[in-house]
């Protein structure tokens, strides 16, 4: 872990003048509103007759890999409907070990290592805090030491949430924020990004301690539900939804007792389009030998696991 555990003490890398730009006007825009309506238009129902030809362009243009999907493409009613798909049964191995942290996601690792002084790695030369991410200053404390990993999900990537660990969910929490991109550009641009963007967290105390997950919503759509808490989900008047990116919402925090059970790669959130997922594990846990910033992780795939400590 030594190497890539250490804090950088160096000038940030910096994205492109056009990048730079973009994402300097991104931030004077309405982030919400317009992922709202871009959710809208990805929430439209499509003929039966035009599934195939739209969302297999869509999968295409992405790289989606039609054939893991739980159902027939002409079976998913919407964009947003088809890119919250399911995987089809058996694709992905689940370690049902307690020593270990399996992936929670499809995704491609970023920044891992260990959580110094309150302190994750965003990117080369940019810090940011874990009471920022967990907006809890309580609570990151107790993380101080342990490890971290940030998986990024693209387009093409399986978008539900898995829990890494067997366990219990004693809290979860919401917390507004904004909803800038979270591609490489602005994580090595935009400071505190994951600390800023909208939030949906829950803690699960395992048998690897109490673990943090933390999935940030970004721009375009920007919405996360909570299958954790399924009523959670529903705005007023509808029957389901999303916890995230709705009008007039306020930070929450939901305490759970009895806290709720959770198996090892159940599924407890999904990103409605995005994003990324932040994993803080307490002292003991330590990352995967060999697992680097910008390799394909797998659901299931083991991360981390458990060590004696000294």
């Amino acid at each position: 872990m030594e190497k890539d555990s250490e804090i950088p003490d160096v000038s940030p890398d910096l994205p492109s003048a056009t990048w730079r730009m973009v994402l300097a006007a991104m931030s004077r825009l309405p982030q919400a509103g317009l992922s709202r309506a871009f959710g809208a238009i990805a929430d439209t129902p499509l003929p039966a007759s035009m599934r195939a030809t739209v969302l297999g362009g869509f999968a295409k243009a992405v790289g989606i890999n039609i054939q893991e999907a739980e159902k027939p493409i002409e079976e998913y009613s919407s964009v947003n409907d088809f890119f919250v798909r399911r995987l089809a049964p058996g694709l992905r191995r689940i370690p049902n070990d307690p020593n270990v942290a399996a992936s929670p996601v499809d995704g491609v690792a970023g920044q891992l290592g260990t959580i110094r002084d309150g302190r994750l790695i965003q990117a080369k030369g940019r810090l940011y805090s874990a009471a920022g991410l967990l907006d809890d200053a309580g609570e990151a404390a107790r993380f101080d030491g342990g490890a971290f990993i940030t998986i990024y999900l693209s387009p093409r990537h399986y978008h539900r949430i898995h829990s890494p660990c067997e366990g219990h969910i004693p809290l979860a929490r919401h917390i507004p924020g904004g909803l800038l991109p979270v591609n490489r550009p602005a994580v090595t641009h935009v400071s505190d990004l994951f600390a800023r963007n909208e939030r949906l967290l829950c803690y699960i105390d395992s048998p690897l301690r109490r673990v943090a997950l933390v999935a940030v919503g970004a721009y375009n759509v920007g919405r996360i539900s909570a299958a954790f808490d399924p009523e959670w989900n529903a705005p007023p008047g509808k029957a389901a939804g999303w916890v995230t990116n709705r009008p007039g919402t306020e930070p929450a925090t939901h305490r759970y007792v009895p806290p709720k059970p959770v198996r090892q790669g159940e599924e407890v959130m999904a990103f409605h389009l995005g994003s990324t997922v932040v994993l803080l594990f307490e002292k003991g846990v330590q990352i995967a030998s060999g697992l680097a910033p910008g390799d394909e992780v797998r659901l299931g795939q083991p991360i981390g696991s458990r060590v004696s400590e000294a």
